[in-house]
């Protein structure tokens, strides 16, 4: 995953785990299980996520969403919960001593050969599985704010979040017991004498370092590590990485393209830069509005979940500082300081624009004109609101100069600004493509103006060409309605690629496919726009509407003719 990824790579092959909870003696109700992180070696410290806890609850999941309830003691669990925690020895112990003559183990599903059947090959060795006790169960309250307004109200049955739950079909109270139980996360320990109490002493303490709050700028590289199906075959799903970006944040609410399944809820992100730090924990790894999949995974800010952990300790365990003091520091500064990295300058370049009901994305192309989508500002003369990140929700008035007609392949409008958008980075346009490079979308999918536009990343998957000239871009960025008009870039080099116009839809299901999308690459539209910039004439734009057939052909998604047809008759 290159070389910049190592101390990542690193970290959360050290701090990765998965959790199980069961019944004492009762096997048949079956087990819950979800991905955690290693907080500390010694004693042995491990956050995962709550949700596999509320069976178990005395009071019920009701007592997560009491007024007031940031966290509850180990003990608000009934006496029979069973908790394990496996990891790779690999977690403990450096390269070149991981067997240490310890077997491989996986779940009953996997670990040994059915009667009659050759054996199974043996995957990466685990751990035994050793017994936990739950120190206590917290949540973030400021991450439950940011949630309830972006999830909540109006807007919380749009919205369904990946089960937890060890069956596939959930019922309704089911439903409502893991969305009680999302942002809660559990603080557990090793039993004395199940600590990896055989790891060299330099490898005992702190086996993550967090990163601050607002240290990790938007758009930038994430590695989330989790096992998808929880417990469930470990030697093969324990610790998978998917590579992605932040792709949006409001407080400790944050959201990453990172591709993660369900079982992986608290499994840890880690940040390329700070090297190695843990950013955040998965929330929720698969999320639906309007029963459609968004591609984007929930996350809650690892910094303020440990003070949440740290003031709950002090309150529920006498003596609590010294276990207090064994959990992960923070890196870095105090906030309200510089960030490690600042973020990219494009991101700023993509603006809201609002006309009438019906909103999307633009970029500006100059200070006072912006490129957006026909089926955003489809009529001429329209009076537009454009809205820019930079100053935070500058709104500014404007009216579409020019858009493509509705025959035409390409979906284009131009917008002139009343006013200038001071402070916005003006794009870099783009002369060539290179099918396979890293590219970014920037737009308000999803959330609108809520916080602010998103980032998705990807490649530039293929490049389609009429008579040698690029005529649509199409990239693997997850794009989602909102997203129509936004600026495509090319992650490297910060060039602006093209313009967003369109997913991909299943005419028979209805589903969309966002990380399948179109973009009119900028080289269409450059020459016209200079000239209009420069001299107010239309004429160059008007010739988009004359796109010849081919062009048409491509954009309607139909395979063009190898030669013409001749009639029988």
């Amino acid at each position: 995953m290159g070389r910049h990824w190592g101390s990542a790579m690193k970290a959360a092959e050290q701090a990765g785990c998965v959790v199980s909870a069961s019944r004492a003696g009762q096997p048949e109700e079956g087990s819950w299980s979800c991905s955690g992180v290693i907080l500390s070696r010694n004693p042995g410290l491990v956050l995962c996520h709550g949700g596999i806890f509320t069976p178990f609850l005395r009071a019920g999941s009701g007592a997560l969403t009491a007024a007031g309830a940031t966290f509850l003691p180990g003990d608000s669990c009934g006496d029979d919960l069973c908790l394990q925690v496996q990891w790779s020895p690999t977690a403990a112990i450096p390269t070149g001593r991981a067997e240490r003559g310890r077997p491989g183990l996986c779940t009953p599903q996997c670990a040994g050969p059915e009667p009659g059947l050759p054996a199974r090959p043996r995957g990466r060795p685990l751990q035994f599985p050793r017994a936990a006790e739950l120190l206590l169960l917290l949540s973030c309250p400021t991450f439950r704010a940011h949630f309830a307004r972006l999830f909540g109200g109006e807007a919380a049955e749009q919205w369904r979040f990946a089960s937890g739950a060890p069956d596939d079909e959930v019922s309704e109270d089911g439903e409502e017991d893991q969305l009680r139980a999302l942002g809660w996360f559990a603080l557990l320990r090793l039993r004395p004498g199940e600590a990896a109490a055989e790891t060299d002493e330099e490898e005992r303490g702190a086996a993550v370092v967090v990163a601050p709050l607002g240290a990790v700028p938007k758009g930038a590289p994430l590695l989330a590590c989790g096992s998808p199906f929880g417990a469930f075959c470990p030697d093969i799903f324990l610790n998978t990485l998917s590579r992605g970006v932040l792709s949006n944040s409001t407080g400790p609410l944050l959201l990453t393209d990172a591709r993660c399944l369900p079982g992986t809820e608290g499994g840890g992100v880690f940040a390329a830069r700070p090297a190695g730090a843990l950013v955040a924990l998965v929330a929720a790894p698969l999320c639906w509005k309007a029963r459609e999949w968004v591609g984007l995974t929930l996350l809650c800010a690892a910094a303020p979940l440990l003070r949440a952990a740290r003031v709950a300790l002090a309150h529920l365990r006498p003596g609590s500082a010294v276990l207090a003091s064994q959990l992960p520091p923070e890196l870095g500064a105090p906030r309200g300081l510089a960030l490690q990295d600042p973020e990219p300058p494009w991101v700023a370049t993509a603006v809201l624009v609002e006309c009438g009901t019906v909103w999307g994305s633009g970029v500006a192309v100059t200070p006072r004109l912006v490129v957006t989508c026909r089926h955003v500002a489809p009529r001429e003369a329209t009076r537009v609101l454009v809205r820019s990140a930079i100053p935070k929700s500058a709104a500014i008035w404007g009216h579409v100069v020019f858009a493509t007609q509705e025959m035409s392949p390409y979906d284009i409008a131009v917008v002139s600004l009343e006013k200038g958008l001071d402070g916005v980075p003006m794009p870099v346009p783009a002369k060539h493509f290179h099918e396979g490079e890293a590219v970014s979308v920037v737009g308000f999918g999803v959330f609108g103006q809520a916080c602010g536009p998103s980032v998705t990343s990807g490649i530039l998957s293929a490049v389609v060409h009429v008579d040698d000239k690029p005529v649509m871009l199409q990239t693997t960025c997850a794009v989602h309605g909102g997203s129509s008009g936004g600026p495509l870039f090319s992650t490297n080099s910060g060039d602006l690629l093209g313009i967003v116009a369109s997913n991909t839809r299943d005419n028979n299901t209805g589903a969309t496919y966002p990380h399948l999308n179109f973009s009119i690459p900028i080289t269409v539209l450059q020459p016209a726009l200079q000239q209009y910039s420069e001299t107010g004439d239309l004429c160059g734009l008007r010739q988009l509407d004359g796109a010849t057939e081919p062009v048409q052909v491509v954009w309607r998604l139909q395979r063009p003719l190898t030669k013409t047809l001749r009639s029988k008759l």
